[in-house]
């Protein structure tokens, strides 16, 4: 019995056939959770109601680094036709309207799809009616994350950045914005309590991330914790919100996850930083100078490459880790309908057991392999298990 119920839940074997989800970071936190998959092929779901495909094709759930045309070759140009469909009653009162919000949704899926695959799969877990609005919130996070990494001009960027802080001001005062991310937010903000303070500070932490000087890095540990926090646990808090679950101890859980997810997708993204900006901007000077790998020079700190970067990640991961910890010893008082949303705290594991395997080697090719260096089959496999088993 076991065994059919993870078989019906997985993606169907197609979808992963020779599938790589390679990660596209953002500049300031991996996209904000970010896993791209391959665009080659797209899970064949009704998103709003949960249904699977009745008859997946046939073909082998292999795990490799390029896509295999013969497993998904058949089905891409029905794909391009068929991309997700939803249940009518989600999207409006009119028939117009209703294409409009579809199109807008379809639009949030595949951005999480795209660019935070890790947590897409989370998402499938959510009950119909909570779907949308984590979405929406999801493709939120996914747009400000990237906000900085699809400009040449940083102020470019923060523009965009502030553009967005606008559109949540817009949204409440029920004014129009011509954007999918914005049509769907505001959906969601008509139909359920939404904290706007919550949004707010997703997109504030950005800002203030992105209007800092190009060499700064964080003091302490608490201000990266304090980060993670404003655009991690926020989505989960505002999930909750829209499920309408009132719980302390969830949005205590919710807290920890988010800083654990969030510090550990900062360290996974540092090859990226360093690539494109140089410098290794998200270990706190307390502890690169712990591990001896901060200079100072002209009233400027910097953290500088070495053998003890592994010991640097090491110290930033256990903080992760005794959050993580903190977030399982609350699980028997978290309110089961909250656990879907939770489930996020299976990923950041996932990740911090790569590290671990990995010696905190965060240049590790393997680690951009699959979903956070496991194959996205294996990575399934462990995300049903937990959601079967009421946990995170």
């Amino acid at each position: 019995m076991e065994y059919v119920w993870l078989r019906l839940r997985l993606t169907p074997a197609w979808t992963l056939g020779g599938r790589r989800a390679e990660s596209r970071r953002g500049p300031r936190e991996g996209v904000g959770a970010g896993e791209q998959a391959s665009r080659r092929g797209a899970p064949g779901t009704d998103v709003a109601s949960g249904r699977w495909p009745s008859r997946p094709p046939s073909c082998s759930a292999g795990y490799s680094d390029t896509p295999s045309a013969a497993s998904i070759g058949p089905f891409r140009q029905s794909l391009k036709t068929s991309f997700f469909t939803y249940q009518a009653e989600f999207m409006g009162s009119t028939p117009a309207a209703g294409a409009n919000l579809r199109a807008a949704l379809s639009y949030c899926v595949q951005q999480v799809h795209n660019y935070d695959y890790h947590h897409y799969l989370c998402l499938l877990h959510l009950p119909p009616s909570m779907r949308k609005a984590a979405f929406a919130f999801r493709a939120l996070n996914v747009e400000t994350a990237k906000a900085m990494d699809v400009v040449s001009d940083p102020k470019t960027g923060l523009m965009r950045l502030l553009w967005w802080k606008d559109v949540i001001d817009k949204i409440f005062a029920n004014k129009l914005v011509e954007h999918p991310v914005a049509q769907v937010l505001s959906s969601v903000v008509s139909e359920r309590k939404i904290s706007k303070h919550w949004l707010k500070r997703s997109v504030e932490a950005r800002i203030n991330d992105a209007n800092q000087d190009d060499y700064a890095i964080p003091e302490t540990v608490s201000e990266l914790e304090r980060y993670a926090e404003d655009t991690q646990s926020t989505i989960l808090y505002m999930t909750l919100q829209a499920g309408g679950i009132q719980s302390t101890i969830a949005d205590h859980a919710a807290s920890h996850i988010g800083k654990a997810s969030g510090l550990l997708l900062l360290l996974k993204a540092l090859p990226h930083h360093v690539s494109k900006q140089g410098r290794i901007p998200y270990i706190p000077a307390s502890i690169a100078e712990d591990c001896g790998l901060l200079t100072r020079e002209g009233g400027r700190s910097e953290v500088r490459m070495g053998d003890e970067l592994p010991d640097a990640v090491f110290k930033v991961a256990s903080v992760a880790d005794a959050h993580l910890e903190k977030a399982r010893e609350l699980a028997s008082s978290v309110p089961t309908e909250a656990i879907p949303v939770l489930l996020p705290g299976v990923p950041a594991q996932v990740l911090m057991d790569s590290l671990r395997s990995r010696e905190f080697n965060v240049f590790d090719s393997r680690l951009a392999r699959g979903v956070h260096g496991i194959s996205p089959l294996w990575y399934q496999i462990k995300l049903n298990w937990h959601a079967w088993q009421k946990k995170y």
